[in-house]
């Protein structure tokens, strides 16, 4: 399994459906219906904490604020700096186990002998978008809510890199891929983090058991002649890395050769020596590369 760790962030213990979380130096309470054990809380940071997510019994939920007057507040890794926000169905803006692969990008990016050109398609607050450009890229980001687009805006301002070539595109991932094919525009680089369920802005409709096989097959459509990297992340548990590798295979190398790997990512547990697996991650190269 692969993971990175933060100075600002802290997957502190996970027990009874929780994360303990240190976001900065705020503490919050997320559920997760992967922590299926239960033992005792004894870190007081389980009571001390800034807030909760409390999970609905008709689907959602709400944040519990315990004196947290701040609505947002940034958080850094490395060189890039994040908005963090306690927004519906839990989730705050950044998964932190991404950033294993910033770094794989960082370096990919770093070694290439030109200057490459990355498409993030459902790129959501930048993560991915931020380290290609902070690492040298041209880089297209693409989602299709507005909202979060405009906080990787922001997320890119916090990171002093506003004036980085990045285009900043809100429109449904196919729609824009097909016009991307028309214009004959290729890309180096697609980095895609398909959500499970999703709508575009005029309704469209995302199921990933039913699109994203079809779509990485078009995506390789708009990839260079020497493109260097195809990556797909899923948060999907019916994407296990191997049939996101599969799907590679049968997408991109079958027609372009190449190398894939696969495996899972997680978040170190600093109350034991557990690795919290958060995610499932494959990448086509042309050549050898060691995830």
């Amino acid at each position: 399994m692969r993971f990175t760790t933060w100075k600002d962030y802290e997957l502190i213990d996970v027990s009874r459906g929780k994360r303990l979380e240190r976001w900065g130096e705020k503490i919050l309470i997320r559920p997760d219906p992967q922590v299926i054990w239960d033992y005792e809380e004894n870190d007081p940071r389980w009571k001390n904490k800034s807030a909760v997510y409390h999970r609905s019994s008709t689907g959602g939920g709400h944040w519990e604020k315990n004196e947290l007057s701040d609505e947002s507040w940034t958080v850094k890794y490395k060189k890039l700096h994040f908005h963090v926000k306690m927004m519906n169905f839990k989730h705050t803006g950044i998964f932190p186990e991404q950033a294993v692969n910033w770094d794989l990008l960082e370096n990919l990016i770093k070694n290439s002998k030109k200057k490459l050109n990355i498409l993030n398609l459902f790129a959501y607050t930048g993560g991915a978008s931020l380290a290609c450009a902070a690492a040298g890229a041209k880089v297209c980001h693409v989602d299709a809510a507005k909202g979060m687009v405009s906080w990787a805006r922001e997320n890119s301002k916090l990171s002093g890199l506003s004036s980085y070539p990045i285009r900043w595109i809100v429109e449904d991932c196919e729609k824009f891929v097909l016009r991307e094919l028309k214009r004959g525009n290729k890309y180096d680089g697609i980095i895609m983090d398909p959500p499970s369920y999703g709508r575009g802005p005029k309704g469209e409709v995302w199921k990933i058991e039913e699109k994203l096989f079809s779509f990485v097959r078009l995506c390789e459509s708009v990839l260079s002649e020497k493109a260097q990297f195809f990556i797909i992340n899923s948060y999907s548990a019916g994407l296990s890395p191997s049939v996101m590798s599969f799907i590679l295979h049968e997408g991109v190398a079958k027609n372009r050769g190449g190398i894939i790997s696969c495996d899972e990512i997680g978040i170190p547990v600093s109350s034991s020596k557990f690795i919290m697996p958060a995610g499932n991650t494959a990448i086509w190269t042309p050549n050898n590369l060691k995830l």
